[in-house]
């Protein structure tokens, strides 16, 4: 069956969330909603996330689900605003408990370490009903061991583990990612029908594109991905990605991202006074560096 899917691109932090719903009975989910936010003021902003609902609203849709593919280094997650507007439950892979397990200490936040915060924690092979749709759960990690695929009909949300054909694959550098683990679950992806559409979580514009674009299909991906069309095999993949990882600066938006996404994109409570606070922690130059560097890919 074919879900209806509408895209929404974040041209600030270059990430595609989605609307995905079941055109018979029109129950809906979302995935990788964005909650719009301004580093250089400490500004936050329910933009992007209220367009998203205002498109549910204006199609009439019932919405059930926020999909995350993962804890994201980028962008703080609108998950927690949207299940607190419309009661969705927000999904994550069950693995997220690891990611919390690393990123916790390095905030100090003050929140369970038990993957509580989401409502729904998924594994490989488990599955959603959404309406006459089903939403199929594959665990793709490599880029972060919490990372999912939804497969829902014929499309594929594959998150930060595969770019368009013209820009290759995610990072693997972060805390708990591989670079021989991501190419299998890449190939798992890619092992899909031929004619699976698959859904990016992010376009960051190869050289010689000035166009965003976020739909491909498998068959194209496995004829052109510059990384791991079919052909090139998995020891020159982990050559090409250790090498291209250790050249990839910090995301801008890391270490608010982090803590903000750790709880499911729950804010950390506010101070006596009313004032909420998002932590900067600070390190020596010459010390070792925290993990992870860089945009997606």
């Amino acid at each position: 069956m074919r879900p209806d899917v509408q895209a929404f691109f974040d041209p600030a932090t270059f990430t595609a969330s989605y609307i995905v719903a079941d055109p018979a009975t029109h129950w809906a989910a979302i995935i990788d909603p964005v909650l719009d936010f301004e580093p250089k003021a400490g500004k936050l902003s329910t933009r992007s996330a209220d367009t998203l609902l205002e498109a549910i609203r204006a199609r009439g849709l019932k919405l059930a689900y926020v999909l995350e593919t993962h804890a994201h280094a980028d962008h703080l997650s609108a998950a927690d605003y949207i299940r607190h507007e419309t009661g969705a439950k927000v999904v994550i892979g069950a693995r997220i408990i690891e990611v919390q397990k690393t990123f916790i200490p390095v905030f100090e936040a003050d929140v369970s370490d038990d993957g509580s915060v989401f409502d729904v924690l998924i594994n490989e092979g488990d599955v959603l009903t959404l309406g006459a749709l089903t939403i199929g759960a594959m665990h793709t990690p490599g880029h972060t061991p919490a990372c999912m695929t939804y497969t829902i009909g014929d499309a594929a949300f594959v998150g930060d583990t595969l770019f368009m054909p013209d820009y290759g694959t995610a990072r693997a550098d972060f805390p708990g990612g591989d670079a021989r683990t991501l190419y299998r679950s890449i190939r798992k992806v890619l092992s899909l029908p031929p004619e699976t559409r698959i859904f990016v979580g992010h376009d960051y514009l190869p050289e010689g594109r000035s166009d965003h674009r976020w739909e491909t299909t498998v068959a194209d991906e496995r004829a052109r991905n510059i990384h791991v069309r079919d052909g090139l095999d998995e020891d020159a993949f982990v050559a090409m990605r250790t090498a291209r990882d250790a050249t990839l600066s910090a995301p801008t938006l890391i270490l608010p991202s982090l803590q903000v996404n750790i709880r499911a994109g729950a804010l950390p409570d506010p101070t006596p006074a009313g004032q909420v606070f998002l932590r900067l922690p600070v390190t020596r130059a010459d010390a070792e560096p925290r993990p992870g560097r860089g945009k997606g890919g």
